[in-house]
Formats: structure tokens, C-alpha cells, sequence
């Protein structure tokens, strides 16, 4: 069976034999009581503070993500402060967070959010969803996590907490299918408030106990629930699972060069990157992807800066 098929098999299972019910009281009373106390949960954090965390966290633990973050608000409390900034200031901020990308967005979002916003985060969700460099799920966070909505938002940790408990399988498709997005809305409660607390449960749940490597099933408040365990806990049988590689690779690379330029205050001369990569096709290569990218720029005396900078 592949993975979507078994995925839509779980769509029957969850309209016709699991009762989504059972499966919000347990977790939202387990989440109570064993949420982490981070600062974007915290009511002063306010919408853009969700929203910063939300771009940051993608592909990247909480404790990479906790001194970031709270420099960054410490920074830029509202929207307006970011965008008032050249973009290249929010990626020399990103450090070492990698896909430095997501700075740039943040920082389109944020001169968004000031200019059609009055620098106010969105309630409505499809004016998240138009706003730079904010996906389904980011928008569904957002309007979730910062405004109580009712949303199905779907991370890995959540689709795996699914894909376990409902569909019996040890994870989840290596990418999101419809299969996997009409499953959350069943298993969505009704109440606004409650849908927000269980969408922020499920994902903690996968977070701390059903992880990816050795899920702490002992613990997990839905084991006698669980049709994976009830399965007796079946191997993955879908396509191999992606693994990133970092040592080596051109990101690797980039993020050398872009170090560079983070640290020094003004344009930096060709020669100052050179020095950080002995394969010169290679670091021409990632040098070229900084620029496509709009990561850097390169000024007419063939010195590099970041984007924006003095």
C-alpha cells in the first residue's frame, strides 16, 4: 500500500470509525499540563511575535530558533520597525538560522503588513495568505495561534501525530497531500478556541513524544487510541525518507560567504570571500545563488554587501 493510499484509507477510518472526540480531550488536557513556556505562546508576544517564530522555526528546532527570536523582537517589536530597515539588516539578524531566505520574506511581509495593514498582522486569513513569502500553513498558524481561528495547521510534527494515530503508519508522505489536509478538517474540533488549542497540542505532542526517531509512546496521552501501536507498530513501508546533508554542499558554501558579510560592517572585497572555500567553481557557484537570490548584491566596484547596506 503507498503512502497516500494509506493516507486516504485513514480518511474513511476517521469518518467512519475514529471519533475525533476522543482524541481532543486527551491531548488538549496532556498539552495543559506539559506545554513548553516559549515566548511566542506568552500573550505579549501579540501576532507578529507568532509570525517571527512561525518563519523561523521552518526547518529549525526551537533552540537554534529561542536567542534569534527574542534579539529580533527585541529589535523590531512591530512590523513597521523591520520594514523601516534594509532588507539586508534581517538577514545579517538571521545569523546562522540557515535559509536565509526567510529573512528576506519576513522583511517583504513586515513592509506589507505597514503599508496595507497599518502595521497590524492580518486577521483574516486570506489577507495572510497575500502577504510575501506567507504559505497555507503559515497563514493557518498565524490566524490560529495569534487569533484563536479555526484552521487546520499542518507541520511534520502534526502530520506525523496523524499519520500514526489515525492512519497507522509510521510517518506521514515525504510531501503534504489533499489526503493528509481533508483528514485535519475532520478531525478539526468545531469551536474556534478549542481548534486553535488542539491544532498548538498536536503539534507538541509530535514535538515531544511522537518524534520522528523513538517516539516516547509510554507517555503518549492517545496510546490506546493509536492505530499505529494498535498495529503493533509496523515499519515504514512508503518511498524513503528525505535526509538533508549540510557538509560539503553549496548551502554549506552560502552560508560561509554570507557569514562574511554579516560580520564586516561595509562592502567586502572579492578577495575576503575567496578565502573561505578552496573549491573556486563551487564557491563561484554559491556566490552566483546568493546573488539570484537576492541574498547580496555586488556594487560596480566589484565589491559584496548585503542587501540595502551602507
Amino acid at each position: 500500500m503507498t503512502a497516500t493510499t494509506a493516507t486516504d484509507t485513514a480518511q474513511g477510518e476517521a469518518s467512519s470509525g475514529t471519533d475525533p472526540d476522543a482524541l481532543h480531550a486527551p491531548v488538549i488536557e496532556w498539552f495543559h499540563h506539559n506545554a513548553r513556556d516559549l515566548p511566542w505562546r506568552r500573550p505579549e508576544a501579540g501576532a507578529w511575535g507568532v509570525m517571527v517564530s512561525e518563519f523561523m522555526l521552518q526547518q529549525t528546532p526551537v533552540s537554534r530558533v529561542l536567542p534569534v527570536y527574542e534579539e529580533w523582537l527585541r529589535r523590531w517589536p512591530r512590523p513597521a520597525d523591520l520594514a523601516a530597515e534594509p532588507s539586508g539588516e534581517a538577514v545579517r539578524a538571521w545569523g546562522r538560522l540557515g535559509y536565509p531566505r526567510r529573512a528576506l520574506r519576513l522583511h517583504g511581509a513586515a513592509a506589507a503588513i505597514a503599508e496595507r495593514h497599518g502595521g497590524e498582522v492580518p486577521t483574516d486569513h486570506h489577507q495572510l495568505l497575500a502577504l510575501p513569502g506567507v504559505g497555507e500553513y503559515t497563514a493557518a498558524a498565524v490566524a490560529s495561534f495569534a487569533y484563536g481561528q479555526r484552521h487546520a495547521v499542518l507541520d511534520t510534527n502534526v502530520r506525523r501525530v496523524f499519520a500514526r494515530a489515525v492512519s497507522g503508519t509510521e510517518y506521514p508522505p515525504n510531501a503534504t497531500t489533499a489526503a493528509e489536509r481533508k483528514l485535519a478538517r475532520l478531525l478539526l474540533p468545531e469551536e474556534p478556541t478549542t481548534a486553535a488549542r488542539w491544532a498548538a497540542a498536536t503539534m507538541e505532542l509530535g514535538a515531544l513524544l511522537c518524534t520522528a526517531r523513538t517516539p516516547d509512546c509510554g507517555r503518549c496521552p492517545i496510546l490506546e487510541q493509536c492505530a499505529w501501536r494498535r498495529a503493533g507498530s509496523p515499519a515504514h513501508q512508503g518511498p524513503p525518507r528525505r535526509t538533508q546533508t549540510y557538509v560539503g554542499t553549496d548551502r554549506q558554501v552560502r552560508g560561509k560567504l554570507l557569514a562574511v558579510l554579516r560580520e564586516l560592517p561595509g562592502p567586502v572585497p572579492r578577495a575576503a570571500l575567496d578565502r573561505v572555500w578552496h573549491d573556486p567553481e563551487q564557491r563561484s557557484r554559491a556566490l552566483g545563488g546568493l546573488l539570484s537570490d537576492g541574498l547580496i548584491e555586488r556594487l560596480p566596484d566589484g565589491r559584496y554587501r548585503l542587501p540595502g547596506s551602507s
